[in-house]
Formats: structure tokens, sequence, C-alpha cells
């Protein structure tokens, strides 16, 4: 994004994207497309395999696949938030904030063909990023992540159980009633530390209308700003964390798009791991008190 022209890789730009210099998906046709070995039993078994190994016989018809795997297509990219050197969003600008959130939402359109697009932030060395200029990075899947397919059907089974009603915009007309953790609101977003959040100072940032694909909305990025501003405020800088856009997977009718942000200020031991049970030490309702007195309300 260059507003004043110019020619590349000179002063003047804003945001620009290139693809990860090491990508977790690659293109079709490349390496990830290919049998790493060769393929055939004889492969499967290892050069040691003789003759009887059970390894070589053929698989029987209907014997279910127990290692099951497709290559990973898809597109990587990095999208460099801004030209100044800062390690976290919550020290850009509004308008140079608004503009990266403008660029996510150009590149997810951009990949609109993928089954998902996942748009991430981290920020921190323990949150897993490996560079220190502010950027977010993009991923288009071949397939929907199970986690998604779940909100998914989730959101579809309470509008046929309701009577048509989306189920996040349910959730946010009750967390305005009750204010226990609702954190902020404004003509477009509504910031809430959600019920049972697994870890503290958990934020969700959703629309207050009903919008299933972020990439396609043109809301919600100064309440973004501000969930970034206050965790820095609460913290006296800003905390390493997870940021991450939850959107409608390709051909989904009914969804409501969010953004979730989790600063990493605990650490997930033996019971979380092995339960998958999350043990939060600072309930939602006093984060959202301190947040709101960082605010100022």
């Amino acid at each position: 994004m260059r507003p004043g022209g110019g020619a590349a890789d000179t002063p003047g730009w804003t945001s620009r994207v290139v693809p990860n210099l090491y990508p977790a998906l690659g293109e079709a046709g490349g390496a990830a497309d290919g049998e790493v070995d060769g393929g055939g039993p004889a492969a499967e078994a290892g050069a040691f395999a003789s003759a009887g190994d059970p390894l070589l016989e053929s698989r029987r018809a209907g014997e279910p696949d127990l290692f099951a795997s497709r290559p990973a297509r898809g597109a990587h990219e990095v999208i460099v938030n801004a030209p100044e050197h800062v390690t976290a969003m919550a020290e850009l600008s509004e308008e140079r904030f608004a503009g990266a959130v403008a660029v996510w939402r150009e590149r997810m359109r951009t990949h609109s063909d993928a089954s998902y697009v996942q748009l991430i932030v981290n920020e921190g060395g323990g949150a897993g990023a490996s560079l220190g200029h502010t950027h977010a990075q993009l991923y288009a899947l071949p397939f929907v992540p199970a986690a998604v397919a779940r909100e998914r059907e989730r959101v579809g089974a309470y509008r046929e159980r309701s009577g048509g009603s989306g189920l996040l915009g349910e959730i946010l007309v009750e967390e305005v009633r009750r204010r226990e953790r609702l954190v902020a609101i404004d003509e477009e977003a509504a910031l809430i530390c959600p019920w049972a959040s697994r870890s503290p100072f958990e934020l969700r940032v959703a629309p207050r209308a009903e919008s299933a694909s972020f990439e396609d909305d043109t809301t919600g990025a100064a309440m973004i700003h501000t969930a970034l501003r206050l965790l820095a405020e609460r913290f006296g800088r800003p905390p390493e964390l997870n940021l991450w856009v939850r959107t409608a997977p390709h051909g989904a009718e009914h969804f409501h798009w969010h953004v979730d942000i989790a600063p990493r200020l605990a650490v997930k031991a033996g019971f979380e791991l092995g339960t998958g049970v999350d043990i939060n030490t600072y309930p939602p309702e006093r984060a959202a008190s301190d947040l709101r007195e960082a605010l100022g309300q």
C-alpha cells in the first residue's frame, strides 16, 4: 500500500505483504504433493522388511486408514502492519491501525476461494513471534479446521432451535444487559471478557450487527485497537499475546465473525494438557472490571 506513489522498496509505503519465508503451506505441485519415500508397501515397511512381514501385506478392503494425511497446500503470507518499527499493534496510531486491518481484509478477500482463511497476530517470543516488527500472518487453508466447523454447526443449530436468532448476537445482548463482563461498546462493536474465559484477560471483539465474514465487513477496527491499548495500559506495556480472526468458512450461510485476543499470562501445565480442561485463576468478571477502570469507566 503506497498512497503517495513512488518506487518499490523505497519509503512511503504504509503496509506490505510478502510470502512467508518458512511457509506452513506449499503451492500445488510442490514437494508437499509428493511421496516422501516413494510410497508403496515396501517403503511403508522400511528397509528391513523381510518375506512374510505383515507390514508388506496389502491392506484389507474397508479397513480404516489409521494414519490419514493430505498435502499441505495453500498460501501463507506475512502482512507487515506498518513501516514504523514497533513490536506491538497497540503502539500504532489509530490511522495506521485502521490501515493495517483494512489490508488484512483485502488479503483475506484475495483468497476467498480457500475453504478457510485464518488471520493471526503473534506478539512476543513467548507467543510464537519470530519477528520483532509488528506483523500479521494469513493462512489460506484447503479445509475447514475442526474448531471452526464445530462453531459453524453450533451457530446453525441455535438458529434452528430459536427460530432464526443468532447465537453470538444474543450473547452480546445479554452481556450488555448484565455488564459484568462488558469492557467497552461503541456504535460498531462490543468488547467483552468471554464467559468461562480459558485464560486471564482473554478478550473478544464482535460486531453489534451480525456479520458473517470479517473480510466483507468494515467495522470493528477501532474496538480491536481499544482492546490492545487497554491491555497495554493494564500491564504497563503491551503483553505478549495471540490474536486471531474467526470468520465464516467458505459457503457458510450464517455466522458471526469475532476477534479473540489471548494474552500470554499463564502457562498450560500437565492438567490442562492432559484433560483439555483450562484453569483460569483470574475470573473474566474481575478482568473486565480492571479493564473498565483502565478505560476510565
